[in-house]
């Protein structure tokens, strides 16, 4: 068994920080995957990214609004996006996201 590597919590910050900024890069990339196949196969999507920043935000006592944590993570306003990239669910994936809907 090798020995675990070290990492100061200000490192560790800053390293989870560039991956979140690279899975938010990597949604942006991908407005094909439609948040509901998200929500079904990993219970989270870009809007959970978005209101778990605004939780950060509010926990820290910083002006954060929906709109503005949502845009963070879109990369352009939520109604852009939608307008752009977001299809109709089906009756399929909307019956799974029923069946599977997160509690968060």
């Amino acid at each position: 068994m090798s020995a675990k590597t070290v990492i100061d919590a200000p490192t560790m910050t800053e390293l989870e920080a560039a991956a979140f900024r690279r899975l938010v890069q990597h949604l942006r990339t991908r407005a094909d995957v439609q948040n509901i196949d998200m929500m079904n196969l990993a219970g989270f999507c870009r809007n959970c990214l978005s209101n778990w920043m605004k939780d950060a935000a509010d926990e820290r006592g910083i002006a954060l609004s929906r709109d503005e944590s949502r845009e963070r993570v879109y990369g352009m306003s939520y109604d852009a996006w939608k307008a752009l990239h977001q299809g109709a669910a089906s009756a399929e994936q909307q019956a799974a996201f029923e069946a599977n809907k997160p509690q968060h």
